[in-house]
């Protein structure tokens, strides 16, 4: 089974990050309420997302380092995978409750300060892009990062919209571009949100991971001499990263254990290889009279 090694977050970093997410989203709660624009609520709540998520990231990160115990074998893998869970399912209805009250203000539109829209908009872009660039380094080695590092990206390209918004309604009169630019990030919202409630799901639920095709394994394992068949098949995520297996393996001779541990250090070593699987339990059988269906 193959080593791993944690990756430390810059700390420092995602600090700085995550207090200017909070300054943008405080600025433009207080900004959407005081200008009655939906669009500068939808993308504070767009941005309120990123916190959690940034915070998600570096608490994980942080449990995740925790050595396992008696008390939890798995130690806290599986953190980031609730908080993920709680932090989607609550942004889908907030989205929906944008959604509408944006259909509310589409037929109902009222006047709305597009100076604060514009203003606002516009902090949102230079903070965002300067958050982009604090945890751009630790994106390249560190998956929840980078989750946060393309969520940021896409930030600063609704607030482009929401600024485009507040252009067109200061200069022309279109209120009605404020509802239909808040249904729009909404709408991405429940997109986004739906995908990572999806995913975590899967992995609470033990689903084979996607990608991993249990007949390719299975004739994988066959193919060793030594293997009559493999059965009893379980593949599961622990985490984001960490794929786990779980085997019967029908040898056909009683082989001594020294002879098993060779043949199972083989396919410990392919299975990573051609799989990412991390961690494999292997029970050994000879002339066992089981059930010998892969999916038991």
């Amino acid at each position: 089974m193959s080593e791993h090694h944690h990756h430390d977050v810059s700390g420092k970093n995602l600090f700085i990050t995550i207090v200017l997410n909070i300054i943008i989203t405080l600025s433009q709660i207080v900004g959407g309420i005081l200008s009655g624009s939906l669009a500068l609520l939808s993308d504070a709540m767009h941005n309120f997302s990123d916190v959690l998520a940034l915070f998600i990231a570096y608490f994980a990160n942080r449990l995740a380092a925790r050595p396992n115990n008696e008390s939890k074998t798995f130690g806290y893998k599986r953190a980031e995978i609730l908080a993920a869970l709680f932090n989607a399912s609550v942004l889908i209805g907030i989205a929906i409750f944008l959604i509408v009250e944006a259909f509310h203000k589409f037929y109902h539109p009222e006047p709305i300060n597009s100076l604060w829209v514009i203003g606002l908009g516009t902090l949102s872009i230079v903070l965002n892009a300067a958050s982009v660039l604090l945890v751009k380094d630790d994106a390249h080695d560190n998956m929840n990062i980078k989750a946060a590092y393309l969520h940021l990206l896409t930030d600063v390209m609704t607030s482009v919209a929401v600024v485009g918004g507040g252009v067109l309604m200061y200069y022309f009169g279109i209120f009605w571009v404020d509802p239909l630019i808040s249904a729009l990030i909404a709408f991405y919202l429940i997109w986004a949100s739906f995908g990572l409630v999806k995913e975590s799901s899967a992995i609470l639920m033990q689903f084979t991971p996607s990608g991993i095709n249990v007949e390719e394994i299975v004739h994988s394992i066959e193919e060793e001499k030594e293997i009559k068949n493999a059965h009893h098949i379980h593949i599961w995520k622990l985490d984001d990263n960490h794929i786990h297996l779980e085997a019967h393996l029908d040898f056909k001779k009683d082989v001594t254990l020294s002879v098993s541990n060779i043949v199972i250090d083989k396919l410990e070593k392919k299975l990573h290889d051609a799989f990412e699987i991390e961690h494999t339990t292997f029970q050994c059988e000879y002339a066992r009279d089981d059930n010998k269906e892969v999916i038991a």
